[in-house]
């Protein structure tokens, strides 16, 4: 975080991106609260291009923040409370005692929208390695335009973007990478075992290039795209909230028992090596030498947890505490060698498309539609998280020649596709308009261009502070 909180003043509102959200935030929340903010926090959304279901195993992503963001507009407030209220009205409202509140997340639905803006709070003020001010309380309002439960991280901006909204509001300087790993780490407060994928492309995204992100350390890598390369994201209504079932989980335990598992066969310290990459670094093995030994050391398509806790040699007790989460503890059966495959394969074809991206070969976006193509198949039959409406985009895709593949979690939300040209993506989504959103009950009545549309690679949070006379200065994260 900045430590000069008024570098660059902006004089007119306009000169500010989403000048007009920005504008109608600032007028609700003296509405609200009667008061002008103090800041904004303005963080995006992701797409990730390629890399599905890999990041909680230690192995690179490649995703690019995208044009919808997350706005927090924040202010001090003199009596220890957490006012936190939405500027969407369907939203409601949630105020609590900053010195004494619980994330008590429902057992059905998932967690409520405002309990992602506690995490937030909680990671920077209970987080007993940062130096901070004294817990004090807050004005939060949001406005954000990130379709929810889309595979387009809504949920992790919005814990990202008060992260750093908490610490900026409590003088605790961090750099972004610390920022990022807080942020994924304080999401698991509502149950969510991510990886940190969307939190640290969340700060350190820039301009231009998608981000190429690795693990321990935290790094980014910006990665320029082809030229002719267009990306549409295309949202299939169908939402997928990975936080209100054990589906997103499973695969994550399934993952770190297959890890686990692999490393005992091996005779290694298999309670040290829940991550895929680090049992690939213990054994000094190739990605291609990893696929091999799942296919020579993991035999049955389906474990039960019996098989597991023979083959482990560990109690009931011990497996359901230590080995498993608290929403997947009651699980029965666990797929481990197609967990294991996707990740390997999907993890090779990260390599490749960056490989390929780099590359100045006349092929090269053609080669990139193949490993995302590729990447949506796995995801589909060997991970298995797909839905009808992502598999009926894809569909249209593949006739039209576009490489096109779910983002996020899976079960619903968006597809990202690779176009050539601005042609092709033209084309391409008026063929979803007319093939696809028609058929779609959701679809009717709304504004297309907002679930389907072309982007390009934005920059990371910031800040925006806001004088008395309304005027904007920004702050870098």
């Amino acid at each position: 975080m900045a430590s000069d909180r008024g570098a660059l003043c902006v004089e007119v509102l306009e000169a500010v991106p989403e000048c007009k959200r920005l504008s109608r935030l600032l007028e609700c929340f003296s509405n609200e609260f009667a008061r002008r903010p103090s800041f904004v926090v303005r963080c995006s959304g992701r797409v990730n291009i390629i890399g599905e279901h890999v990041d909680y195993c230690g192995y690179p992503v490649f995703p690019m923040a995208i044009e919808q963001t997350i706005l927090l507009a924040v202010a001090p407030s003199d009596d220890n409370l957490l006012h936190i209220k939405n500027a969407d009205n369907n939203f409601k409202p949630y105020k609590c005692n900053v010195l004494n509140y619980l994330i008590d997340v429902p057992t059905v639905g998932g967690p409520h929208w405002y309990q992602y803006v506690l995490c937030g709070v909680k990671g920077i003020l209970e987080n007993s390695t940062i130096q901070h001010d004294s817990p004090r309380g807050m004005m939060i309002l949001l406005s954000g335009n990130i379709p929810p439960a889309s595979g387009l991280s809504s949920s992790s901006a919005i814990v990202s973007a008060t992260v750093l909204a908490t610490a900026y509001m409590h003088n605790a300087t961090l750099n972004k990478q610390t920022l990022a790993t807080i942020s994924a780490e304080c999401e698991k407060f509502i149950g969510t075992q991510g990886g940190g994928m969307d939190q640290a492309i969340a700060y350190l995204a820039q301009e231009g290039c998608a981000q190429l992100i690795e693990w321990n350390p935290l790094r980014a890598t910006p990665i320029q795209l082809p030229e002719n390369a267009v990306f549409v994201i295309a949202n299939s209504l169908s939402e997928a909230n990975k936080a209100a079932t054990s589906d997103f989980n499973q695969r994550v335990v399934e993952c770190r028992l297959a890890s686990r598992l692999l490393a005992k066969q091996m005779k290694l310290n298999w309670r040290d090596l829940n991550r895929f990459a680090d049992l690939q670094k213990a054994l000094g093995y190739s990605l291609e030498q990893m696929v091999s030994l799942v296919h020579a050391n993991l035999g049955l398509n389906v474990y039960t947890r019996t098989e597991l806790i023979t083959l482990l040699e560990v109690t009931e007790e011990d497996f359901a505490d230590n080995l498993l989460t608290p929403n997947t503890r009651n699980s029965q059966t666990f797929k481990l060698r197609q967990r294991a495959l996707h990740v390997f394969q999907e993890a090779l074809r990260v390599q490749q498309f960056i490989e390929t991206a780099k590359s100045t070969s006349e092929d090269c976006i053609s080669r990139m539609k193949t490993l995302m193509k590729q990447s949506h198949e796995s995801l589909r039959t060997i991970n298995e998280c797909p839905h009808d409406n992502l598999d009926r985009i894809v569909a249209i895709s593949d006739r039209l020649g576009v490489g096109t593949r779910l983002t996020g979690a899976g079960w619903g939300g968006c597809v990202v596709a690779l176009c050539d040209g601005v042609e092709e993506s033209k084309r391409f989504v008026e063929t979803l308009k007319t093939e696809f959103y028609t058929s779609i009950p959701k679809a009717q009545g709304c504004d297309i261009g907002s679930v389907c549309f072309t982007t390009s690679p934005q920059r990371g949070a910031e800040i925006y502070l806001i004088d008395k006379h309304q005027n904007i200065w920004t702050s870098s994260s």
